[in-house]
């Protein structure tokens, strides 16, 4: 047996170096990751796309009301992820990263699955609205832990050097996902005309959810808790209660979960704007036609997975940080013109929009290798969890309705790029505070990228040499 399989399977204690995961596990690790994240930006996906119809179907009331009512629904499963986030974060930290993750897959694609089941309004009334707003808080509950947990999973399998390109396939999963979502939403709407759609046609792609919610607990179910984890597994560096690693977070990292939450109001903030409430604004702002307004993101999203991983492997060159510079000042002088060119027409739609992803793509790419990186391992899941979902469930899941409520407030079309450049203005005073990690090992439990981190990798790296054979 050779060194490497000798870590891998565990015999000793499991070797934190991540120079000790063959490629075959590397892979499948990464396919693991994304394809929890794929299954929940795809029921964003179906929802953004199919709003109308599952608003008439569900709820009472005019057209505009109940769209509404519906868009407020999907603002709710965004309160619950921090709930999630303070449950399956200490979980993930004190259980490891795979057990919370097969629960929150599983927990996710039957809810997603069953709002495709849900009778109508006409049916049953006031519980088809309970219904849905159930079924989203059971989501938003499970998404708590999904994407910390995806992430954290990815950053402490992928090699030091490659952690941006690896991290980037989360990100790659994310618009597959909603691509597919919006994709599925769009040819059902073509192939079976609006009628059918309102009546039952709408349930269709919530019911693919099932399937790829099976082979996403499949893939978890094959992998092996990440190196990281069982490293400080073996050493019993846990967190030995929740209590205790919540008291830790707020008194020994209440910084680097600062930073973080201000860089996610800009990422966020951006991203909803951008994928879910622009088919919305297009055609209800901008006259395009219902179909003209889900082709321009759905093209737009093709372009930037195409991106994705090349700019999650420059990021391991130049390093996160000048990434998200080009970003964020490139949002904050770009989003007003280009704006005004998605405003002439499909095609400027289109172009605004592809330009618009473009400049958001270093953000996107670099969340799985910045994040993760932000926190040492004893309490990475749990923290990166938390200032996620509170930050996301305070500004980006509520982006859509505020943009949408600005404009009738102000009468100006104009409002979701002004908040969108506030967003970017958060993100580029958090960036001031950010270590670069690029490169830097996630062993042990203190913060990558410091002194006291690099002094206690070099233990690390003696005890790896003591117990590799001559």
């Amino acid at each position: 047996m050779s060194h490497h399989e000798h870590h891998l399977v565990g015999e000793d204690v499991p070797a934190g170096s991540t120079a000790a995961v063959p490629p075959g596990v590397l892979k499948r690790a990464i396919a693991a990751s994304a394809i929890g994240n794929a299954t929940e930006w795809f029921d964003y996906g179906i929802y953004a796309y199919g709003v109308t119809y599952i608003s008439q179907a569900l709820f009472p009331g005019e057209t505009a009301q109940a769209t509404l009512f519906a868009l407020a629904t999907f603002a709710i499963s965004f309160l619950i992820r921090p709930l999630g986030g303070f449950f399956w974060g200490p979980l993930g930290d004190r259980l490891g990263r795979k057990t919370v993750l097969a629960l929150t897959i599983i927990m996710m694609s039957v809810a997603t699955f069953c709002v495709g089941l849900i009778p109508s309004y006409d049916t049953i009334g006031f519980w088809a609205p309970t219904a849905l707003i159930v079924l989203r808080m059971v989501q938003g509950f499970s998404t708590g832990g999904e994407y910390g947990g995806a992430a954290t999973f990815m950053a402490e399998y992928a090699p030091d050097k490659a952690r941006g390109f690896c991290g980037s396939f989360l990100e790659f999963g994310t618009l597959a996902g909603f691509s597919l979502g919006a994709l599925l939403m769009l040819g059902f709407d073509l192939a079976l005309g609006a009628e059918t759609m309102a009546e039952w046609g709408w349930r269709l792609p919530f019911l693919v959810a099932a399937p790829l919610g099976l082979v996403g607990v499949y893939m978890r179910a094959k992998i092996e808790d990440t190196p990281i984890f069982r490293e400080i597994e073996a050493h019993g560096e846990q967190e030995p209660s929740r209590k205790a690693e919540l008291r830790d977070l707020v008194s020994k990292y209440w910084k680097p979960l600062l930073v973080m939450s201000g860089l996610v109001v800009a990422l966020n903030v951006v991203n909803y704007t951008l994928l879910s409430y622009m088919p919305t604004y297009l055609q209800a702002r901008l006259g395009l036609s219902t179909e003209q307004a889900l082709i321009v993101p759905i093209i737009g999203m093709l372009f930037m997975m195409v991106l994705v991983p090349f700019a999650g492997a420059l990021s391991d060159k130049v390093g996160r940080k000048p990434m998200w510079w080009f970003s964020l000042i490139g949002l904050v002088i770009a989003i007003v013109p280009l704006y005004h060119l998605m405003a002439t027409g499909f095609v400027g739609a289109i172009v605004g929009f592809a330009v618009l992803g473009m400049l958001y793509v270093p953000q996107l790419a670099t969340i799985s290798s910045t994040f993760p990186a932000m926190l040492p391992t004893h309490v990475r899941f749990a923290g990166l969890a938390i200032a996620y979902n509170v930050s996301t469930s305070l500004f980006g899941g509520t982006a859509p309705a505020a943009s949408s409520w600005l404009i009738t407030r102000t009468g100006d079309p104009m409002m979701p790029a002004y908040l969108m450049i506030a967003a970017c203005v958060v993100g580029l005073v958090s960036l001031f505070f950010v270590i670069e990690t690029a490169g830097a090992s996630l062993r042990g439990t203190h913060l990558p990228g410091t002194p006291e981190s690099e002094a206690e990798l070099a233990g690390l790296r003696l005890e790896d040499a003591a117990r590799a054979p001559a």
